[in-house]
């Protein structure tokens, strides 16, 4: 499996981008999909996460209400939409996927990076003040 993640840049304080993760091998179908973050100096943290179906989003306190995360199995594509960002939202932004997760994996377990057995190559969002 191959992630491929793309979408991120510069942009002002209360604005928007959407990130976009494409997967190649695998059965993207059978795979939850998550959004994680690392700001300079700081671990890497959960931000968002998607069921195989779409039919179960989770998010991290400190994005839900602004960012939406979305998949389309039939492309293979996973979607982080951003807004209202913040200075703090300031991060290279990684994909990944578990592909051994059950249906109703939870937010305790969907938010747990150590599950996620595939990972992207990260892109790097950059929010101005």
């Amino acid at each position: 499996v191959q992630l491929q993640a793309s979408g991120g840049g510069l942009v002002q304080g209360g604005g928007s981008l959407r990130l976009s993760c494409a997967a190649s091998g695998g059965t993207f179908s059978r795979a939850l999909m998550g959004w994680f973050r690392q700001a300079p100096g700081k671990e890497r943290e959960f931000v968002a996460a998607v069921s195989r179906t779409g039919g179960s989003t989770y998010y991290s306190d400190s994005v839900k209400g602004r960012f939406t995360i979305s998949r389309d199995n039939a492309k293979k594509m996973t979607y982080l939409q951003m807004n209202g960002l913040k200075p703090e939202d300031t991060a290279v932004y990684y994909c990944a996927s578990d592909h051994n997760a059950i249906l109703t994996a939870g937010h305790i377990y969907a938010s747990d990076q150590g599950h996620y057995e595939n990972w992207g190559q990260g892109t790097l969002v950059t929010v101005s003040s």
